[in-house]
């Protein structure tokens, strides 16, 4: 796809940190070989063409978050209520918001509140002393924005290993989940894993969370289609209430073992006791729009919320010195200690310690739960190509008939310098004047 030479290109929707190229692109008429047009980054400011970094992460790039959110929602709420490719009629399938959190690894400081009062932290009588004589006690009120929220309560008693483990495994755990899903619908309903694929399709759109105890848990929409997708209306025997059973039954026989090490024993994880299950519906408390707007919040977001960095580490950071909350650092230090086992090598501890060992995407759905993110981001370079059109900043030519050579190369990254600044590097790099019709 040619780059469009928009007015946008000057103001990348708003891009903090765009990626700047210098180059040209040359349109050439397939049949006769003539040079129809010529886009060259030469007149651009700073004499570089900046293009949208597009990443999804908020504390990188605010802007392209939002446009990442913004894509996320539509996405979601198509396979909800249709549109974007899917029928309307995918709204009365039988449809869940499931919320899949992590075991506990140790007691941390939470907000609790009742009646609209807010209780003190853990004040129980009978709470547990650790090992070290430190009683796991908090008799605080803390707000929504208090430091300590997330942070365990003695850090030398917490379950770091055992966190860090479980950030590596969740994509597996989830995985397998699907799988019991279907075999505990078929088993459910008296059929083959066969039959069921013939009747019904299991779709879903999940995004991962960080609580602020640094463990991921996520958020899905399941639902139930016919065997050909959401075009297609499941049987009647697919209800809510055998979806719902089916969700409860599987949570509960799915886990993962990991491999013994020197030093470190197998362990058994699962996903945590409190889960959550609710249908979805057109009104009431819980809609599709809420869902589609709750889901896609969170899929700006990243392990940077728990005190740690949205970078990956290098050989010369060191840790101490790193700009990151203590909790964050010791599940850091974690990820690298275990990253040295050989045992653990396919998990690339080392490589994902900044995301406290969680390397899963943030959002995936199933193929055919609704559209695509590169269906969306087509449509809007399509809405683009022909604002620029209409404007005069880009010729109409017929894309069937044209062929777009590209030379681009690298530039930089950041807002580009004024073109008095570059000027002498931008004339260097000038591209030869065409040598067949057309404007240079």
């Amino acid at each position: 796809m040619p780059i469009v030479p928009a007015g946008a290109a000057r103001y990348p929707g708003g891009c903090l940190q765009p990626v700047l190229l210098r180059g040209r692109a040359d349109y050439i008429d397939g049949g006769t070989g003539e040079l129809l047009h010529r886009y060259t980054s030469v007149h651009e400011p700073g004499g570089v063409l900046p293009i949208a970094c597009k990443t999804r992460r908020a504390s990188r790039c605010l802007p392209c978050a939002e446009t990442y959110r913004a894509d996320t929602y539509q996405l979601i709420r198509a396979g909800l209520t249709g549109g974007k490719g899917v029928p309307a009629t995918v709204a009365d399938h039988p449809c869940v918001f499931l919320t899949l959190t992590a075991p506990s690894f140790g007691p941390v400081h939470s907000r609790r509140e009742k009646d609209g009062r807010i209780l003190r932290c853990r004040s129980r009588r009978d709470s547990q002393t650790c090992p070290h004589g430190i009683r796991m006690s908090c008799t605080g009120k803390h707000g929504p924005d208090d430091d300590r929220l997330g942070q365990p309560l003695y850090p030398d008693c917490y379950d770091y290993t055992g966190s860090v483990l479980f950030n590596a495994y969740a994509p597996e755990l989830w995985r397998r989940f699907t799988i019991t899903l279907r075999r505990t619908l078929a088993r459910q309903a008296g059929l083959t894993n066969t039959a069921l694929a013939a009747q019904i399709r299991v779709s879903y759109a999940k995004v991962a969370e960080y609580q602020r105890r640094g463990v991921v848990h996520f958020h899905a929409v399941i639902r139930l289609d016919g065997p050909a997708g959401p075009a297609t209306t499941p049987p009647a025997w697919a209800t809510l209430t055998l979806l719902t059973a089916a969700i409860d039954q599987a949570i509960r026989s799915v886990n993962v073992v990991t491999p013994a090490a020197p030093g470190l024993a197998a362990r058994t994880l699962a996903w945590g006791r409190e889960h959550d299950t609710r249908p979805i519906t057109t009104t009431g408390e819980l809609t599709d729009t809420k869902v589609a707007g709750y889901v896609a919040k969170y899929a700006t977001k990243a392990a940077e919320c728990t005190g740690t960095l949205d970078r990956r580490i290098t050989s010369a950071d060191r840790l101490a010195d790193l700009p990151i909350s203590d909790h964050a650092r010791r599940h850091i230090a974690e990820c690298l200690r275990l990253g040295k086992l050989p045992q653990l090598s396919g998990l690339r501890l080392t490589a994902w310690a900044h995301m406290l060992g969680f390397r899963g995407h943030f959002a995936t759905k199933s193929r055919a739960y609704s559209t695509t993110m590169a269906a969306l981001r087509a449509e809007r370079a399509a809405y683009q190509r022909e604002a620029a059109i209409a404007a005069g900043l880009l010729p109409d030519l017929d894309g069937d008939t044209t062929l777009v050579v590209n030379h681009w190369h690298f530039a930089g990254r950041g807002q580009p310098l004024p073109i008095a600044a570059l000027a002498a590097d931008v004339a260097a790099h000038a591209p030869p004047p065409p040598t067949g019709g057309g404007p240079p």
